[in-house]
């Protein structure tokens, strides 16, 4: 992809200053880290972390040897192996003959615009109803890009029918579903990337529910102790952790086998094996403003802890909408709020990154709205492919 770094810098001058200091000190945290060999680790949510660029990202990340591990969602899994994004044709449903019934809100079908070489690939591996496929690029329509493999017929089908042969070869492996798919997907997907590098790639347990068949298999895969097991040892090894638009993040950096917050205590008093969270960098990339605000209510006056202490309902005692994933974020010493879109701050971090490090990105994303977003969500629909399947197989 053709970098355009300027644009960047812009993005920078334009951040308020409040937004500059704390992303000032999350970036020389990792930069930092880094020069001393040390390891980061990053926290996904799904939804805007793909439309902006972010996923491929940190797929670029991994194969430069910045990020060491990722957790993500299901739904992010199920979108990777699709390709990340898709260009489709939406059309009214019930003109091509569907029922209400099976059609979402709107009665919309949407219809994958792929290559004649991938249809046909598509339809080695299952029937595929062409007769609907030419009805829907008849009818009247619009055509937008939108996260791969959900609902659009037939790559979505598709990711369904794989997911459960994936979920056959996870656990005739013993190997979690992540690990079996990153080895037919797209090197630029962080699947495919975790993979090529052998760092690990984790589903967290909160982010099970979703993408379909894709979700459930995952889940199946392997249980849920193990999974936890492995997110833990993951967390463990990190010296920065940078969470980038995710929800119930606390039951995912300290979850039930940490013992820094505090829920880990009993299973280390069994003598299972925990890790501490003391000590290390905890970046969190959020719009919500009730996140900095609780975060300054702690470091100036321990509010957070204090409420926990005694006892005490947080989200009274500070009147802030209190999100449970704010407790163990701000209670942490050495954790940075950065109240900001994402797709604006994923792209100065690379920037950062490379002068910082000395490193050259392949690519680099850039907020959806802006023309060079449009870009490169343009440039991943037509280089990042859906998993091949034969790879799953060797």
């Amino acid at each position: 992809m053709v970098i355009n770094r300027e644009p960047i810098e812009l993005l920078y001058r334009d951040l308020p200053d409040d937004t500059k200091e704390m992303l000032d000190r999350a970036i020389e945290s990792i930069v930092s880290a880094k020069k001393k060999g040390g390891k980061v680790v990053v926290v996904t949510g799904s939804g805007p972390n793909l439309h902006e660029g972010v996923t491929t990202l940190i797929g670029e990340l991994i194969h430069k040897g910045i990020v060491d591990g990722v957790t993500t969602s299901s739904a992010v899994v199920a979108h990777e192996m699709a390709g990340t994004l898709e260009e489709v044709k939406r059309v009214d449903g019930i003109q091509l003959g569907l029922t209400e019934e099976i059609l979402p809100r709107g009665n919309v079908f949407e219809a994958t615009l792929t290559t004649a070489d991938w249809l046909e690939q598509i339809n080695k591996e299952m029937p595929i109803d062409t007769a609907l496929l030419e009805k829907t690029l008849r009818l009247d329509g619009n055509v937008i890009i939108k996260a791969a493999g959900n609902m659009a017929y037939p790559l979505g089908l598709r990711t369904e029918n794989l997911a459960k042969e994936i979920l056959f070869i996870a656990k005739s492996k013993g190997l979690p579903f992540e690990a079996v798919a990153g080895a037919g997907a797209d090197e630029r997907t962080m699947l495919g990337a975790a993979h090529a590098k052998g760092i690990p790639i984790l589903v967290t347990i909160p982010q099970l529910v979703g993408g379909g068949m894709v979700g459930l298999a995952i889940g199946d895969s392997i249980s849920i102790t193990e999974r936890a097991t492995r997110v833990a040892r993951m967390m463990q090894s990190a010296d920065v952790i940078i969470e980038s638009a995710v929800v119930l993040s606390q039951e995912i950096h300290d979850g039930p086998f940490e013992t820094y917050t505090g829920h880990g205590i009993w299973s280390h008093w069994e003598g299972y094996a925990t890790y501490s969270l003391k000590d290390k960098v905890l970046i969190r990339i959020d719009l919500d403003p009730s996140l900095k605000k609780a975060w300054e209510f702690e470091k100036q006056s321990s509010k957070v802890q204090t409420a926990i202490d005694e006892g005490l309902p947080k989200t009274k005692l500070m009147s802030i909408p209190f999100r449970m994933e704010m407790s163990g974020f701000a209670r942490l010493e050495k954790s940075i709020p950065v109240v900001a879109d994402l797709g604006v701050v994923w792209p100065i971090i690379a920037l950062r990154l490379e002068q910082e490090l000395g490193i050259s990105l392949d690519f680099i994303s850039y907020p959806q709205q802006s023309p060079e977003g449009q870009k490169m969500r343009k440039w991943i629909v037509e280089n990042i492919q859906p998993i091949v399947k034969k790879k799953l197989f060797q």
